[in-house]
């Protein structure tokens, strides 16, 4: 039988956002946090790079909003690049004092690298697996919580807000999810709410992210009645391993930050001819420099090589990516690595305020499903495990101002699956997943035409009605949710890019390659959408 449950607070989603969140509450807080599979699946693990914020004394909190607001192509927010950039260090002090290990000098300070738009090294890390090592304290940190209960392989299905319940008010007040384990959806009911579910990058073909990264929480908080914005600014990050086997392993921007160059085929240098900065240029520029090498040799890759630096030197700096590198007969102390572009971040996604509020009452968002206004039109590196730990202490404050005054949940229905069966045509599902993440990447991928995104546009409402009628119909499963929840996602990019009638950041057109005189966000609004009280 499905089960019902009630909390003060549901966090959807196991990253550094969710963890930040759940990890700041007070204990008398019933917290439950879900993860679509194990505890550490999310994106974070395998975040390599670091996170920034200004810990030196050479640097300062004005250079850092500096670099941020130019790489984002105009778009950034300042109110909340300030409030992020402000609050880095204090973010940094909190996971030192939860026992994260980051890399140190030989007079045992804090290790700082540079990274591609910053003007200072501020990049603090734990040698290239930054990620792995702020996962797990994290999360051996919420396992230890008494008042935090983890339940893992868990997908949400949709929000559950006053307004689907027929009351009065805008509220969220819990969400249906789905059991992966037993294939039952249970009923979680709770006071607050919080999507921490990550970004939409498996909506294309190559990506970096982890098979989980399928927009779940922005197209559940979209259904729900949330703006989103900027849903065109899709982050390609410029080298991914090229290997048949490598499952699309991340070369982490520090590579280049540490003296890697780019090369052709040939072994010649070119990032110069397209920006000065050459490979520390931004990754947007980088990413468009590397396909347009490609498209112009027909090559299906190109080189990025550090074997310049000596040997010892690239095995400290990036044991990692030397030993993963290794397995697949690559020494990257002798010979470059085989690089290809991948879809890597999500720069928009729900709205929200610097209390991490959306456009429903209770219901938060945060980390990389999140719209905060920092990354703009282009996200700077590093800068998103900042936002993840800034705005998720945000919300837990929030949280907590308001918990005197919120009353417990609601009643609310069981799921109710009596009218649907299970499904016998699941080609159905892989195939329009295939059929998806192709066109996506032949047409709303690094360059655009508006030709390609009328044909995406015309492709993804065609799956819209085959998913919408296959979901009425079937018990829904995890895969058939995340291909509902990509075509949503989706359509929301297309949506946003067809808008968008210039290049800005990442978001470039041959039909409009100008800039217009002034910047705008794309806000696409549901007709489910209704002003959120104060």
């Amino acid at each position: 039988m499905p089960q019902s449950h009630e909390y003060d607070v549901l966090v959807i989603g196991t990253g550094a956002a969710g963890l930040t969140v759940a990890l700041n509450l007070p204990t008398h807080l019933k917290v439950a946090v879900v993860s679509k599979g194990k505890l550490s699946s999310g994106a974070t693990l395998w975040a390599q790079g670091g996170i920034a914020a200004v810990l030196d004394s050479s640097d300062s909190v004005e250079d850092h909003i500096r670099d941020t607001l130019n790489a984002g192509g105009g778009l950034c927010h300042e109110d909340a690049v300030r409030f992020t950039v402000e609050h880095g260090k204090e973010a940094i002090e909190w996971l030192v004092d939860r026992g994260v290990d980051f890399t140190r000098d030989a007079n045992a300070n804090l290790h700082l690298t540079r990274e591609g738009g910053h003007s200072h090294r501020r990049i603090i890390h734990a040698a290239d697996a930054t990620g792995h090592a702020v996962s797990t304290t994290l999360g051996e940190r919420a396992l230890a919580a008494p008042h935090i209960t983890i339940l893992e392989n868990r997908v949400a299905v949709d929000l559950i807000t006053n307004r689907k319940l027929g009351l009065p008010g805008n509220r969220c007040v819990g969400a249906y999810v789905l059991n992966v384990e037993d294939n039952h959806v249970e009923l979680f009911r709770a006071r607050f709410v919080v999507i921490a579910t990550g970004g939409a990058s498996k909506a294309y073909r190559y990506t970096s992210n982890p098979d989980g990264a399928s927009g779940d929480g922005i197209a559940i908080a979209w259904r729900a009645g949330c703006r989103v914005a900027n849903m065109e600014f899709n982050q390609f990050h410029p080298t991914c391993l090229y290997h048949p086997h490598a499952k699309s392993f991340l070369i982490t921007e520090a590579v280049r930050g540490e003296g890697g160059y780019l090369r052709l085929p040939d072994g010649s240098r070119f990032m110069d001819r397209f920006d000065s900065r050459a490979e520390l240029a931004p990754r947007d520029i980088v990413a468009r420099a590397i396909d347009h090498e490609m498209k112009r040799l027909g090559a299906d890759h190109l080189l990025l090589d550090i074997s310049h630096k000596p040997a010892d030197f690239i095995r400290e700096h990036f044991p990692t990516i030397h030993e993963r590198c290794l397995s697949f007969g690559i020494d990257i102390t002798r010979e470059p690595i085989p690089v290809v572009p991948a879809a890597h971040y999500t720069c928009g996604g729900i709205m929200t305020d610097l209390r991490a509020r959306t456009d429903i009452n209770q219901l938060y968002a945060v980390g990389e499903a999140a719209f905060t206004g920092l990354h703009g039109a282009n996200r700077m590196a590093s800068n998103s495990l900042l936002e993840c730990l800034v705005y998720g202490r945000a919300a837990a404050d929030d949280i907590i101002r308001q918990d005197p005054d919120v009353p417990p949940p609601p009643d609310a229905p069981a799921w109710d699956e009596s009218q649907v069966r299970d499904s016998d045509e699941d080609v159905v599902i892989s195939h329009n997943w295939d059929e998806l993440r192709h066109f996506m990447w032949d047409y709303v991928g690094i360059v655009r035409t508006t030709k390609r995104l009328q044909r995406a546009k015309h492709r993804v409402d065609m799956l819209s009605r085959e998913i919408s009628e296959f979901y009425s119909n079937y018990r829904v499963t995890n895969d058939l949710l995340e291909l509902r929840n990509l075509v949503t996602v989706s359509d929301l990019i297309i949506c946003s890019a067809m808008q968008r009638k210039e290049s800005r950041g990442l978001h470039y057109t041959l039909d409009y390659p100008g800039l217009n005189h002034e910047a705008r966000d794309t806000v696409l609004i549901p007709t489910t959408y209704r002003v959120r009280t104060p």
